[in-house]
């Protein structure tokens, strides 16, 4: 797609957006006339908070959205825009989806994103606040799909391949660690491979997605088993993969490699 590109990416917790579509902001950071949109559901205040660190109840939202501020910064590509919608964490799925799509779709509206990214049904962990900002992102999103011109031409939904999934669990398994288990809330689950239609090569800039994931320092242990194993974490975060959730695919079309591919 030739022009200005513009990506908007709508997420529950600062750390949502570190990983999934963080890859694909960085191969575009340079990129002239590129617009980048973030917008988190709630500031992730009801989080765990691990033994030592230095944060209360009442000042781990803050903390949090500071980690989020600070870990674009060290990716090397701030938000043009980055909106806070200020829901409390936990609750994104109490408010009416009407009103949350309402809410998010002024914003994209307003900023008419040529892509937009968010979770999928699976929320890649089921967690409900994932789950409830992807189904409004949809609502709002599918609204305004079918106009002319070159926005909202393309939705994403943040996904792991089973084969991949199962290949991390097994590597999990060999070096003694922890296995998620999928059929649980809050652990992260795979979707059938066939169903991914983009898959970004994110090697080049893995250095600075982890850059950013290890400002996320409040979360480090629910986000990795070790956060000075940098070089384990490139190796993850070489890959951005998405459904393509609008268009919808017709069969045998090739997986993408860039968000913005084959746009009008």
């Amino acid at each position: 797609m030739s022009g200005p590109l513009s990506l908007a990416v709508v997420v529950a917790h600062p750390d949502d957006d570190a990983y999934g579509m963080a890859g694909m902001v960085a191969l575009h950071a340079e990129d002239p006339g590129f617009r980048f949109i973030l917008i988190h559901a709630t500031d992730g205040g009801a989080g765990d908070i691990r033994e030592g660190f230095p944060a209360t109840r009442e000042t781990l939202g803050t903390i949090r959205k500071g980690e989020d501020e600070a870990a674009w910064r060290a990716l090397g590509r701030e938000p043009d825009r980055h909106e806070w919608l200020d829901i409390p964490d936990g609750e994104v799925g109490d408010v009416p989806l009407e009103e949350l799509a309402g809410r998010i779709e002024e914003i994209l509206v307003e900023e008419q994103p040529t892509v937009v990214g968010t979770f999928g049904p699976d929320g890649i962990f089921a967690h409900p606040d994932h789950i409830a900002v992807g189904a409004a992102t949809d609502v709002a999103f599918l609204r305004h799909a079918q106009r002319s011109g070159t926005a909202f031409r393309r939705l994403l939904h943040s996904a792991i391949p089973q084969s991949v999934f199962e290949r991390w669990q097994e590597q999990r398994a060999a070096m003694g660690l922890w296995t998620w288990d999928p059929t649980q809330v809050f652990h992260m689950r795979g979707v059938p491979d066939e169903q991914i239609g983009l898959v970004v090569d994110t090697r080049s800039v893995a250095h600075r997605t982890v850059a950013g994931l290890r400002e996320h320092k409040s979360q480090h242990h629910v986000m990795t088993d070790d956060p000075d194993d940098v070089e384990r974490m490139q190796k993850i975060m070489s890959r951005d993969w998405a459904v393509v959730a609008w268009p919808e695919r017709e069969p045998g079309t090739p997986v993408l490699t860039d968000p913005f591919e084959d746009l009008p």
